[in-house]
C-alpha cells in the first residue's frame, strides 16, 4: 500500500489524520484507521468531539450531516459492536471494488433460514442503497471531502455521514462559487457632515438603548475591502486563522454545492444528491447548530447570542441584530427579516394615523346628522320587512346602533386615510429599496447579480431524473447518442396548469362564497321566526359574526389545500431551475390564497345589497330564497367585521396554531417514532450529540409562508383600509411578536438551513408592488360605492335647502305600497297595519307616472362616484409616482463607497503589478535587467489597457 496526503496540512496543527489509498482495488477511495473507528463507538469518552461538533480527532469541524436509514439489529448493544468492528470501512470497499469487477462478494452469514427467505427482497433494496452510498461517498472522497461514519449512536435506526471540507476544497470551491471576502486592505468609511449629520448623531445616541448588545450591530467607521476569493492571489487575504476565514456558514454553503454536483453514475440512470435523498439512499441532509442554548458550562457561541439577544421576548422593542442573522443563516434569510422589521417600524406611522382617525369617528359620532335623525326618539319611519312571511315591518330607529357604530369608520377622515395610506405604501417601496442597497453594501452583495446570471441555468435534480427516465423508456427502441429534452408530452405546460388553477379557483371560492349567503340567508329567517324577543332584536349582529367565523375557518382549511395544490400543479409542469421553480410555486400560491382570503371580503364590499331588487320584485335563489341586504347604515361595518375577524383570526391562529404547535407536535412525534424510551437507564442519561439532536428538528420549509403570511397581511393593512383604520395597529401588534416568534423558530425549533446568496427579496417586491397599486383601486371603489360618502356629498351639494346634512336620511329613502306585494310574500304576522313602507334606494315614489322606477337622483349619485373613482385613482397614483420620483433608490454615501471601492481595488492592483516588477527588477543580474528593460514597454503596454478599462468604468 502506498500512503498519500490528500489534504494540505493547515499551519499550526500538531495532528493531522492522514487519508490511505489501496492500490489495485479500483476507486476504493481512503479507508480511516481503526483507531478512529473504535473511538466513534465511544464519543463520550472523546472530550475533544465537542459533543458532534467535530470528527473523533477533535481537530476536523463537521460541516455537514448526512443521515440514512440503517436496519435494527434483533442482537444486543454488544453485537452491534462486534459487526462495527468486523464490518468497517476497509471490508465495505473490498466488497465494493470485487463487485465492480464481477466477483459476486461474499454471502453473509445468517441466522435462521427462514427469517433470512422472508427478508430476501428486503435486503436486496437495502443493499441497494448501500451500494449507491457507497459510491456517492466514494466520489465525494474524490472531490477531496472528507468523511466520517457513525451507526452505533442513540438515535436507533439512523446512521450519521459527518462531512469536512478540507482547507483546499475550501479555497478550490469559494473561487468556483466566485466568493467575495474581505482582504486585507481596510478603508475609512467617509463620515457625513453638516446639520444631518448631527441629526442622525442625536438620534443615534437617543435610540441606543434599542440596540442589541451584539458586535456586528455597531457601527463601524472602517471596512475591508473585499474581492472574489482567488487560489493565485491569496497574498490579498489575512489568512493568518484559516479555521475562522471561513466561517460555518460559509463552509455548509460550500460543501451543499459539492453535494448538488457529485453524482452517481453507476446505476441505471445517473442519480444526483437531490435523488438520492428522494429515493431514500439518504434521508435526511443538513448542517449543525453552533452550539447548544442551555446547560452547564456553553461556550458562548453565535447561536446562543442570537437566542438571547434576537429571538427572546424579553427584547421585543430592540432592533434586530441584521449583521449576525445574516452571519449565521445568510443573506436571504437575513433579506427576509430586515424587510420585515423595516414594514414592522413602518406600521408605526399608519398604526398612529389610523387611530387617530378612528377617535375622530368616535368624537363626532354625537354630531353626525344622519344617525342623529336615525336615532330620534320622534322618528317614526315604518322600514319593509327584511325577509318574507316570517319578517314583518320595524321601524328605523331601531337601527340607531348599527348607525353610530358605521360612522366611526364611515366618515370623512377614512378619505384622507386611504390617500395616506397609498402614500404610505409608495415611502415603504422606497425605503426598503433603500435599505435593501446598503444591505448589498455592507454585505459585498454589489457585484451578485453577474453570478447569479452565471448560475441560475442550472438543471433542477427532478429536471435530469425527468429526462433520464425519459431516455431509459426509449432505450430499447433507438439508442440516443444526444440528451433528450422534455417535450409537451412529458411535462404540462404552464398554461395549462394557470388554466387548471383558475377552474379550481373560481368553482370552489365561488361554491364556498355562495354557500355562506344561504347560510346568512336561512338562519336570518329561522332567527326571525323565533319566539324569543332578545333572539329577533340581535339577529344581524347573530348572522354577522357566525358568518364571519365561518369565513375565517373555511379560508384556513382552504389554505391548506390551495398550498398543496399550488405544489401539485408545479411538480406537473417539471419547471428546468430552481429559480423558475419557485417563482412559479409562488405566484401559483399567492394567486389562490390571495383570492381565498380576499373573496367574502369583495362579495360584502362590492355585491351584497345591489342584487337585491326592490319590495314586490325582489331577486330569489333558487326561487326560494332571497337574496339578503346591508343595513340601513350601509355594508361598511360588516365589511369591518369581516376584515377584523378575519385578519385577527389567520394571525392568532396560524401564528399561534401553526407556527408553534404543528413544529412542537412534529418534534413529539420525531421522538415518539424513534423509541427513545425504550433504551436503558444508562444511556437515556447521556448527551446526544450535537448531528443527533439536530436530527430531531424540524426541517427548514424555506421562506415562503413566512413571505406569504406577510404579503397577505399586506394586503388587509392595504386593500380595505377605508372600512378598517385600525387594520394597520393589529398588523403591527402582530408583527411585534412575529418577529421574536420566527426568530425563536429559526434558532431552537428548526434544523439550520443551507446559507443561500441573495441581493433583493425576488419575486416578493413585484407582488408588494402590485397589491400596493390594487389597492389604490379598492379603496377608490370602498370609498365611493360601499361607503356614503359621496351621497352625501351629492345631497348635500345639489339637494339640501340650507346647504347642511338635515333631511338626508328621509332623500335616500323610498315609498312602496305595501298592497303591491306578490302573493304569499307579505308578513304573515304584522304588528300594525301600514299602507306605506319605506326602503333604502332611489326610485320613483308609486304614486308617480313611472312607479319604482330609478329616479334621476340615482344617476346623479351614480355619476358623482364614477368620477371620484377616476380623479381619487388618478391623483393618489400620480403622488405615488411623485414618490417614488423624489426618493433615489440608492443613498447618496452608499453610491459614493461603491465608487471608492472601485477605485481603491484599481490601486490595489497597480501596486501589486509594481511590486512584481521591482522583485523581479532585484533579483535580475544587471545585463538581464538591461534586457528586460527593453521589452518593458511590451510588458507595460499589455498590463495599461486593462487598468484603463478599470478607470474608465469607475468614472462612468
Amino acid at each position: 500500500m502506498e500512503r498519500n496526503e490528500r489534504s494540505t496540512p493547515v499551519p499550526g496543527k500538531e495532528k493531522e489524520v492522514d487519508i490511505i489509498n489501496i492500490k489495485g482495488i479500483e476507486d476504493i477511495g481512503y479507508v480511516q484507521p481503526d483507531s478512529i473507528l473504535l473511538n466513534c463507538l465511544t464519543p463520550e469518552e472523546n472530550t475533544g468531539c465537542q459533543h458532534g461538533l467535530y470528527f473523533q480527532d477533535g481537530e476536523r469541524r463537521v460541516d455537514y450531516i448526512l443521515t440514512y436509514h440503517i436496519k435494527k439489529p434483533s442482537s444486543s448493544r454488544s453485537n452491534r459492536q462486534s459487526s462495527r468492528f468486523t464490518d468497517n470501512a476497509f471490508t465495505r470497499s473490498i466488497r465494493r471494488g470485487t463487485a465492480r469487477l464481477g466477483r459476486a462478494p461474499t454471502p453473509q452469514p445468517r441466522g435462521d433460514p427462514e427469517v433470512a427467505s422472508q427478508d430476501h427482497s428486503m435486503d436486496y433494496h437495502v443493499d441497494d442503497k448501500r451500494l449507491h452510498r457507497e459510491e456517492f461517498e466514494g466520489n465525494l472522497r474524490d472531490m477531496g471531502m472528507e468523511l466520517e461514519k457513525d451507526e452505533d449512536t442513540k438515535t436507533p435506526g439512523v446512521g450519521f455521514v459527518k462531512i469536512h471540507a478540507p482547507w483546499h476544497v475550501l479555497c478550490r470551491e469559494a473561487e468556483f462559487m466566485k466568493l467575495k471576502m474581505p482582504t486585507k486592505k481596510v478603508y475609512e468609511m467617509k463620515q457625513s457632515t453638516g446639520v444631518g449629520a448631527k441629526i442622525n448623531t442625536l438620534v443615534n445616541k437617543a435610540t441606543e438603548p434599542l440596540y442589541p448588545n451584539v458586535e456586528d450591530n455597531r457601527t463601524h467607521n472602517v471596512k475591508h475591502l473585499s474581492y472574489m476569493f482567488s487560489r493565485e492571489k491569496q497574498h490579498l487575504f489575512d489568512l493568518s486563522d484559516r479555521d475562522s476565514f471561513f466561517d460555518s456558514k460559509t463552509r455548509a454553503s460550500i460543501v451543499f454545492e459539492v453535494l448538488k454536483r457529485t453524482k452517481c453514475t453507476k446505476a441505471k440512470y445517473s442519480m444526483g444528491f437531490t435523488s438520492l435523498l428522494g429515493s431514500g439512499v439518504y434521508t435526511d441532509a443538513y448542517p449543525l447548530h453552533d452550539g447548544d442554548l442551555d446547560g452547564e458550562n456553553i461556550e458562548p457561541n453565535d447561536r446562543k447570542l442570537l437566542y438571547e439577544e434576537w429571538a427572546s421576548y424579553s427584547v421585543f422593542y430592540k432592533y434586530q441584530p441584521i449583521g449576525l442573522v445574516r452571519k449565521y443563516f445568510g443573506e436571504k434569510i437575513g433579506l427576509y427579516f430586515a424587510w420585515l422589521g423595516l414594514y414592522t417600524q413602518m406600521l408605526i406611522p399608519a398604526s398612529l394615523v389610523g387611530v387617530i382617525v378612528f377617535l375622530y369617528g368616535c368624537a363626532t359620532v354625537d354630531d353626525n346628522i344622519p344617525s342623529m335623525e336615525i336615532c330620534h326618539p320622534k322618528n317614526n319611519i315604518t322600514m319593509c320587512p327584511l325577509c318574507d312571511r316570517a319578517c314583518s315591518y320595524w321601524k328605523l330607529k331601531e337601527a340607531c346602533g348599527t348607525a353610530r357604530a358605521s360612522h366611526l369608520f364611515d366618515n370623512p377622515a377614512t378619505v384622507f386615510f386611504s390617500i395616506f395610506m397609498a402614500l404610505w405604501a409608495a415611502m415603504f417601496m422606497e425605503h426598503w429599496k433603500r435599505r435593501q442597497m446598503r444591505l448589498n453594501y455592507e454585505w459585498d452583495l454589489t457585484g451578485f447579480e453577474e453570478e447569479e446570471e452565471e448560475l441560475k441555468d442550472h438543471p433542477r435534480a427532478e429536471y435530469e431524473l425527468r429526462v433520464m427516465q425519459k431516455s431509459l423508456k426509449k432505450e430499447h427502441k433507438t439508442q440516443k447518442t444526444e440528451k433528450e429534452k422534455l417535450t409537451c408530452k412529458d411535462r404540462l405546460p404552464a398554461y395549462m396548469t394557470n388554466v387548471v388553477m383558475m377552474l379550481l379557483m373560481i368553482g370552489v371560492t365561488f361554491a364556498i362564497v355562495f354557500g355562506v349567503i344561504l347560510y346568512r340567508i336561512s338562519t336570518k329567517t329561522a332567527l326571525h321566526m323565533s319566539n324569543n324577543p332578545t333572539t329577533r332584536s340581535n339577529v344581524r349582529l347573530t348572522v354577522k359574526t357566525t358568518a364571519a367565523i365561518i369565513n375565517l375557518v373555511v379560508i384556513l382549511i382552504l389554505d391548506e389545500v390551495y398550498g398543496a395544490v399550488a405544489r401539485w400543479l408545479t411538480v406537473l409542469e417539471v419547471p428546468k431551475t430552481d429559480k423558475s421553480f419557485e417563482e412559479r410555486l409562488i405566484f401559483k400560491t399567492f394567486i389562490l390564497k390571495f383570492v381565498n382570503a380576499f373573496t367574502p371580503i369583495i362579495y360584502i364590499a362590492f355585491f351584497r345589497g345591489r342584487l337585491v331588487g326592490r319590495p314586490g320584485s325582489y331577486l330569489y335563489v333558487f326561487e326560494s330564497y332571497r337574496m339578503e341586504e346591508c343595513a340601513h347604515g350601509g355594508c361598511l361595518m360588516e365589511l369591518c367585521i369581516q376584515l377584523s375577524i378575519t385578519m385577527l383570526g389567520k394571525q392568532l391562529i396560524q401564528n399561534n396554531l401553526f407556527e408553534i404547535g404543528i413544529p412542537k407536535l412534529k418534534k413529539l412525534i420525531r421522538y415518539i417514532k424513534s423509541k427513545r424510551r425504550s433504551f436503558q437507564e444508562e444511556e437515556r442519561e447521556k448527551k446526544l450529540q450535537r448531528y443527533e439532536t439536530d436530527h430531531f428538528l424540524e426541517p427548514f420549509a424555506g421562506l415562503t409562508p413566512e413571505y406569504m403570511e406577510m404579503i397577505i397581511q399586506f394586503g388587509f393593512v392595504t386593500l380595505f383600509v377605508a372600512s378598517f383604520p385600525l387594520a394597520p395597529l393589529f398588523a403591527l401588534l402582530n408583527n411585534i411578536i412575529e418577529i421574536r416568534l420566527d426568530a425563536k423558530k429559526f434558532v431552537a425549533e428548526l434544523r439550520r438551513p443551507v446559507a443561500a446568496r441573495a441581493k433583493d427579496i425576488g419575486i416578493w417586491y413585484n407582488l408588494l408592488r402590485a397589491v400596493a397599486k390594487v389597492a389604490v383601486i379598492i379603496n377608490a371603489f370602498v370609498i365611493s360605492f360601499t361607503s356614503d360618502f359621496i351621497p352625501r356629498l351629492v345631497y348635500q351639494y345639489m339637494y339640501s335647502p340650507d346647504g347642511s346634512m338635515h333631511g338626508f336620511v328621509n332623500h335616500t329613502l323610498s315609498y312602496f305600497n305595501v298592497s303591491n306585494f306578490q302573493d304569499g310574500k307579505e308578513p304573515m304576522d304584522p304588528q300594525h297595519q301600514v299602507e306605506m313602507c319605506r326602503y333604502k334606494d332611489y326610485r320613483e315614489p308609486p304614486w308617480s307616472n313611472t312607479p319604482y322606477v330609478i329616479s334621476k337622483e340615482f344617476w346623479a349619485v351614480l355619476a358623482a362616484r364614477l368620477a371620484f373613482v377616476i380623479v381619487f385613482q388618478n391623483v393618489v397614483m400620480l403622488m405615488s409616482d411623485i414618490v417614488d420620483w423624489l426618493i433615489p433608490d440608492i443613498p447618496k454615501d452608499i453610491s459614493l463607497q461603491i465608487h471608492k471601492e472601485k477605485i481603491l481595488m484599481v490601486e490595489l492592483f497597480m501596486k501589486e503589478e509594481q511590486g512584481k516588477i521591482q522583485f523581479i527588477d532585484s533579483m535580475m543580474p544587471c545585463g538581464g535587467k538591461e534586457k528586460r528593460n527593453n521589452h518593458a514597454p511590451i510588458a507595460r503596454s499589455r498590463s495599461i489597457p486593462h487598468t484603463h478599462s478599470h478607470t474608465h468604468a469607475n468614472n462612468f
